[in-house]
């Protein structure tokens, strides 16, 4: 069953399909060009004693259905309800990606209005909440870490289903919305068609030696390093860019780095090579051409040039915040959350792939610290800078949460704390 066409994946459900014999369920306006059963409101579908009972609740997607789960040997009623991106906790699904299919974010809004408050509050207090994603999705603004609530609990809870009126809630959710990564309408349209290769059916990627890795660097491959920004940081092949295993890493590399561009990658362990390949390959990208084989050893065995980004505590950085006057601090955290609180002088410019629109104003003469929230976007960032010309970088270890761990100054859009 599929609440959606998801768009910041590369869904298994033909492949799954293939394996088990299993049909495949999706919303009676997704447009499947492969078997499936279409379901629209009110249908059910019995599993065992459990019976599904979708809803359609458009507005993340048109598509989008919920699906009320109902143990008929306890009761009639309703106890659970899987809410897709339609509801999170503590947020909602974002209306603006269902542009490329001819709706418009305030007709999405619009629909997502009616789909929350029109369908989903009607439901118990007591009926449970279980979404699609948690904290880190990019499908929403702020979701929590939680994985299930309840209706009641979000009825409190959730600015967005506070009572309020339609064109409110249309404004509130069509403003300031995180720029969409762009492989997300791709991987929507993969997702539509069923035409995902199975992941066993990945092409294995070459061993290169260091030279191998230079010349197709140099004829355009994108060097992908998923080690950590502590040995990202100690050396790196020139022109790298810098998306670790350890995060939100299919995202971040599906955002960063376009789709169809062949990729080398730089891991730090052999083992870590197919979880790379799968994890790439969930966000579309099935051109990963090689791999640098023996890693940095390798690397720095044949005396290539490394590159290398100073890592810095927070207490350095407040150092240099006071001794340095030409020191530029680059915050890349999203908007949001350079509004809860900031480091003094630190200016905002979000991480994405229009990072270089972004900086406009720093100068490439003058060192830049840059920070986000851990450290893992901020060595993304340095990463990108490097590619565009900036070589005086420090990529602020442990990021804004160990500033204020720190009990260091925090600003904020018009105090100072």
């Amino acid at each position: 069953v599929e609440t959606h066409l998801h768009a910041d994946f590369v869904s298994g459900h033909r492949e799954l399909a293939a394996r088990t014999g299993a049909e495949i369920v999706f919303g009676a306006r997704a447009g499947a060009a492969f078997p499936h059963r279409a379901v629209g409101d009110g249908e059910e579908l019995s599993v065992g004693r459990v019976t599904l009972r979708f809803i359609e609740t458009p507005g993340h997607t048109p598509e989008s259905v919920s699906v009320l789960v109902i143990d008929t040997e306890v009761s009639a009623e309703p106890r659970m309800v899987l809410t897709g991106d339609t509801l999170f906790n503590g947020d909602v699904g974002r209306p603006d990606l269902a542009g490329a299919r001819g709706y418009t974010t305030e007709m999405m809004a619009d629909m997502l209005y009616e789909s929350l408050h029109g369908k989903l509050l009607r439901l118990a207090d007591s009926v449970e909440v279980y979404p699609a994603h948690g904290a880190g999705s990019m499908c929403g603004r702020n979701i929590s870490k939680e994985t299930s609530s309840t209706i009641g609990e979000q009825r409190r809870l959730n600015y967005a289903l506070q009572p309020m009126a339609k064109d409110e809630f249309v404004r509130m959710m069509t403003t300031d919305l995180p720029e969409q990564p762009a492989y997300f309408p791709f991987d929507a349209e993969i997702n539509r068609t069923g035409g995902a290769d199975p992941l066993d059916a990945l092409p294995r990627p070459a061993a290169l030696t260091p030279h191998a890795v230079a010349s197709l660097a140099n004829q355009g491959h994108v060097v992908l390093d998923v080690r950590t920004a502590a040995e990202f940081g100690a050396g790196h092949v020139p022109g790298a860019v810098n998306v670790g295993l350890g995060g939100q890493f299919a995202s971040w590399a599906g955002s960063l780095v376009a789709l169809r561009t062949p990729i080398i990658i730089v891991t730090g362990r052999d083992e870590q090579i197919d979880e790379t390949l799968v994890r790439l390959a969930r966000v579309g990208h099935e051109s990963v051409r090689g791999y640098l084989r023996g890693g940095m050893e390798a690397w720095g065995a044949r005396n290539m040039e490394e590159a290398t980004v100073p890592q810095i505590p927070v207490a350095v950085l407040r150092r240099m915040l006071e001794d340095e006057p030409g020191l530029q601090l680059l915050d890349v955290r999203r908007p949001a959350e350079y509004a809860l609180g900031h480091a003094p002088r630190a200016a905002s410019a979000p991480l994405s792939p229009r990072l270089r629109e972004e900086i406009v104003h720093l100068e490439r003469e003058r060192p830049v610290a840059v920070i986000c929230a851990g450290g893992y976007r901020s060595s993304a960032a340095t990463s990108l800078l490097k590619r565009l010309g900036f070589h005086h970088l420090f990529n602020v270890e442990g990021g804004t949460q160990a500033w204020v761990a720190a009990g260091y100054p925090v600003e904020r859009p018009s105090t100072t704390i």
